[in-house]
């Protein structure tokens, strides 16, 4: 029986092309047709080496689905190094010419070199969506490149920091940002790849960093852990982004022990920078439980990144209780059961429900029936902007796609992330 997705909240894996774009002097080769090229990017908001529309794309068309792309692919090659001064390249491929069999390896390897790398990834929408073509692109470039590097020396105190998908995420970099200066801030040096000021020598670190640290409940999962096998690089899969006082807490805690951080300073850190929140939550107490605005229960819908961090806030720096919390980034199924079992680990023994899906009509028929007892908080998607309207309810766009605010350099990570966060939804 066909199943029909309404209201999408992902594209498919060749929009991995973001991911590629958000490392400094990268460019993406797509592989493709031009609609797939072109609509991609027009939801891709903004990134790029040069701008969101300098990428190189072969133009597959009826031509090449008969007699084959890649002499069209090597001539696309070619004129993107003799044109473009970037560092590096990824061919990527689209769903019709993984079809016709083009085989983009044998091309990126023929124009390889130390200097100015071409790597290839296949990247087929029929294979999986944007958050399953992140973690291919970064395997490649591990696989492809850092294996090729000639072994240095570790650095002390390097942590390579992995956590969000580039672009699809709204808050990507400054979430990515923010944990940087959470790790600086216990003695640790971070390593990330994304992002300005980021580039090439960067990604050559990562081999001799000490330690990798994945803050994902699972996307990313298997580029890093790549990275502890093939380098012997300890990996931390730290599953919830940490999101105010408790679970930021928690994050710093776990980094400190599995880095060998000094627990002194770490302890230090976390309490000062809790007495901080807390003198600005105290300021407000009045104004956030006496007026009853923020309501008492919420339901979540976005991707497991999300639905899982905001709920661990809500519930434990908040006091709000969940009901239904929706996943909507088609979570592989290997990966689900930790999921759920993170979702057990609140205060007080709470609970909370979690069901996954891709449907939005499904998904708002659901929440509909669910009782709220007040005034209802939604969290999610521009996709529950209608639905918290009809049942009267508070709304804020927290994920893709995410149409009615802007978000530059925003953050809702770590403690002044919470704030942050807090801001949003009594506004709403």
């Amino acid at each position: 029986m066909l199943n029909i997705i309404d209201q999408p909240r992902y594209k498919c894996a060749l929009a991995a092309m973001q991911t590629i774009q958000s490392i400094p002097g990268a460019v993406p080769i797509l592989h493709s047709g031009p609609g797939c090229a072109s609509k991609l990017n027009d939801n891709s908001g903004s990134g790029g080496h040069f701008a969101p529309n300098a990428y190189p794309c072969s133009l597959v068309s009826e031509k090449e689905v008969v007699f084959g792309g890649i002499k069209k692919l090597r001539n696309t090659v070619e004129n993107a190094l003799n044109v473009m001064d970037a560092q590096l390249f990824v061919v990527i491929s689209g769903c019709t010419t993984e079809i016709i069999g083009d085989d983009i390896q044998e091309v990126a390897e023929d124009f390889f070199t130390i200097e100015r790398p071409v790597i290839w990834a296949k990247t087929p929408g029929f294979k999986g969506n944007n958050y399953l073509g992140h973690d291919w692109i970064l395997k490649s470039i591990f696989e492809q490149y850092l294996t090729k590097l000639e072994t240095k020396p570790k650095i002390k105190g390097l942590v390579n920091i992995f956590a969000g998908t580039p672009q699809q995420d709204p808050f990507w970099l400054g979430n990515l940002r923010e944990l940087e200066k959470l790790i600086k801030s216990i003695g640790l040096i971070p390593n990330t790849i994304f992002g300005a000021g980021r580039s090439l020598e960067n990604i050559k670190k990562i081999r001799q960093a000490e330690y990798t640290i994945l803050v994902s409940p699972w996307v990313g999962s298997e580029s890093a852990e790549y990275l502890e096998k093939e380098f012997d690089i300890p990996l931390l899969k730290y599953p919830v982004l940490p999101i105010g006082a408790a679970e930021t807490g928690k994050f710093l805690r776990a980094v400190g022990d599995f880095c060998n951080a000094d627990k002194e300073v770490v302890e230090k850190v976390i309490k000062e920078k809790e007495a901080e929140y807390y003198y600005f939550l105290e300021r407000y107490a009045d104004t956030l439980l006496e007026t009853g605005l923020l309501g008492k229960r919420f339901s979540i819908v976005s991707e497991a990144q999300y639905t899982l961090a905001i709920t661990k806030f809500l519930v434990n720096d908040l006091g709000k209780f969940p009901l239904t919390q929706f996943i909507t980034d088609d979570t592989p199924e290997k990966y689900r059961n930790k999921i759920t079992e993170e979702f057990k680990k609140l205060n007080y023994d709470i609970r909370a429900e979690v069901e996954w899906s891709t449907d939005g009509n499904a998904i708002h028929k659901k929440i509909k029936a669910l009782d709220f007892e007040g005034i209802p908080l939604i969290i999610g998607s521009y996709w529950e902007k209608e639905i918290a309207k009809e049942i009267k309810g508070r709304y804020v766009n927290i994920s893709y796609p995410i149409i009615n605010r802007l978000v530059i350099n925003g953050s809702i990570a770590g403690y002044s992330g919470g704030l942050r966060l807090l801001e949003d939804i009594y506004s709403a």
